[in-house]
């Protein structure tokens, strides 16, 4: 009896050293309330830049197919073109807009630029939409791991000039040509130039507008694009931003691929809704990355 007696506490005393050991092996919880990171890692969905229903250029995020970069740029190239089938797969609501019947002859990529040679077909744009054809290929192809440029050819011959006003376009694209610009100065003094990714909705879907401003303001960029998401954007349109109207931006610093941000209080003020603050958070955190080609942004909590 003694002997079963020892047996049976060793094997219990074995037992809680094992769901201790166990246990001990799970991370430990860390406080949720510190900090928040918004971070741009990308998986099997790729944001694309399309048009809406109101010829806005938007964000939306959708499955791309390849396995290099080359492959990627083609799909997508694809669901930009009208008509194409890889083009069906985008919601109702948006629209593509390279024009029906554009081929890609060929793409090349070399260090972080990648080269299209389209055929002739993408001269055929309307002349009230070529700018927008521009960012709308600029802006999705750049969303390709380690591409930040595009060189534009037609036809084998690079596309120096938009199709039809014949204004000058850069040799080298980078999303400094902008998006949905919207023209606020009046003088070339203190020309400061953010994008702001406002929010609009269409039925039950959410998705992110930029609009890229220029203005004459002597603040810094991160101050600028706060005090605009604070306010509604100056024309009539479907763009909005729940950020609320009372939140200061306490303090803020700038390293070499991200940023840090405090605030004084709620940034969104109403009725709880994490897909709300969530929102606002990715609406601040565009805008930085487009702004000031940063990674990550980090909302310190104090």
């Amino acid at each position: 009896m003694i002997k079963e007696s020892i047996k049976r506490k060793f094997i219990i005393t074995t037992f809680a050293l094992i769901i201790f050991l166990i246990t001990l092996s799970f991370p430990k919880e860390e406080n949720p309330n510190q900090y928040t990171t918004i971070s741009y890692q990308k998986g099997d969905t790729s944001p694309i830049y399309l048009l809406d229903n109101t010829s806005y250029v938007v964000r939306t995020d959708m499955y791309i197919e390849g396995y290099d970069s080359i492959e990627k740029a083609k799909y997508i190239l694809s669901m930009l073109t009208i008509d194409d089938k890889n083009a069906n797969y985008i919601p109702s609501f948006f629209n593509p807009i390279i024009p029906k019947g554009t081929k890609i002859i060929s793409i090349d990529i070399q260090d972080t630029t990648i080269k299209v040679n389209f055929s002739k077909e993408l001269l055929s744009i309307p002349e009230e939409l070529e700018e927008k054809l521009i960012q709308c290929i600029v802006y999705s192809l750049t969303e390709i791991d380690s591409i930040d440029g595009v060189i534009i050819y037609v036809e084998g011959n690079i596309l120096e000039n938009y199709p039809n006003s014949q204004k000058k376009l850069p040799l080298r694209l980078t999303r400094e040509i902008g998006v949905n610009i919207s023209y606020q100065m009046n003088s070339l003094k203190n020309v400061a130039k953010t994008t702001i990714y406002y929010i609009a909705k269409e039925k039950d879907c959410s998705y992110y507008v930029p609009v890229t401003i220029l203005e004459n303001n002597e603040k810094e960029k991160i101050e600028i694009i706060i005090e605009h998401l604070k306010n509604s954007p100056n024309d009539k349109t479907n763009l909005m931003s729940y950020l609320n109207a009372t939140t200061e931006l306490s303090n803020y610093e700038i390293l070499e691929s991200q940023v840090l941000l405090s605030f004084t209080n709620l940034l969104y003020e109403g009725i709880s809704a994490d897909e709300i603050i969530e929102e606002v958070k990715y609406s601040i955190a565009l805008s930085i990355k487009d702004t000031l080609n940063i990674d990550n942004v980090i909302f310190l909590n104090e």
